[in-house]
């Protein structure tokens, strides 16, 4: 147990000294609050949706713990870089801890990121249904920030070079988040659509945030975090049976 609170520390400590990074993963938030929340929100409100800001912030929200996540693995491809993984690794302590403790750190660090682009939804004019509903919603940042962490973490198991992970990433973050609903709702959509829709993990995760932040459900709150807890489980054990088998 020593063991994972000494990485979640390092982790977390790694997140606060990159004060230029937490600044620069605000701005493509920022952007979308911006450009498309005021650009599109007129549009949407003649739709008959409501306020498209409304819509939109949790799934801005789950964007930033998406990307803060996944782009954890990069850390692991610096640490093999670096010669601290090997160093880690070569310690008398089952591997299951080290990439544990890897993976809430990162984890943690993305609640913190998706916590500061929370805030700056409610200055652009978001407002939550009902303010008890917060700290659920904190819940499913922690089930999103879980998963893809260890997402992350599988994948930078796999690559020894960073030009591969950007690859994988161009090919993995973006439709994930694309058709995740944050940007547009699901209902309505195409019935092929509409099931590749299904298959995205991020799509419970942003639905699970509307839910309890707007009271607008597509997948209902119960299958959300069910559907959340058993990927994030399945995704906790790839990463841990990969990261068992890295070669030092």
């Amino acid at each position: 147990m020593n063991v994972i609170y000494i990485l979640w520390l390092r982790e977390v400590r790694r997140y606060f000294r990159s004060r230029a990074q937490i600044v620069a993963s605000l701005g493509q938030p920022v952007l979308y609050l911006v450009a498309l929340g005021f650009g599109m929100g007129p549009i949407f409100q003649k739709a008959g949706n409501g306020s498209y800001l409304q819509f939109m912030a949790p799934g801005v929200i789950g964007m930033s713990v998406l990307f803060m996540s996944i782009f954890s693995g990069i850390s692991l491809l610096f640490d093999r870089q670096f010669g601290f993984l090997k160093e880690t690794l070569v310690a008398p302590v089952p591997r299951l801890q080290i990439m544990l403790g890897r993976t809430l750190g990162s984890a943690t660090s993305a609640i913190v990121q998706g916590t500061l682009v929370f805030i700056v939804c409610l200055i652009a004019g978001f407002r939550p249904q009902h303010l008890a509903s917060i700290p659920l919603a904190f819940c499913f940042m922690a089930m999103i920030a879980v998963m893809f962490t260890a997402l992350g973490t599988a994948i930078g198991s796999l690559l020894t070079d960073m030009q591969g992970f950007q690859l994988v990433m161009n090919f993995l973050v973006m439709p994930i988040y694309f058709l995740s609903g944050a940007l547009y709702p699901l209902n309505g959509l195409p019935r092929v659509f509409g099931f590749i829709t299904s298959l995205d993990p991020l799509s419970y995760g942003v639905d699970g945030l509307r839910t309890v932040l707007t009271g607008s459900t597509h997948f209902g709150l119960a299958t959300d975090a069910s559907v959340l807890v058993c990927i994030a489980l399945l995704f906790i054990g790839l990463g841990s049976y990969f990261f068992s088998r890295i070669e030092l």
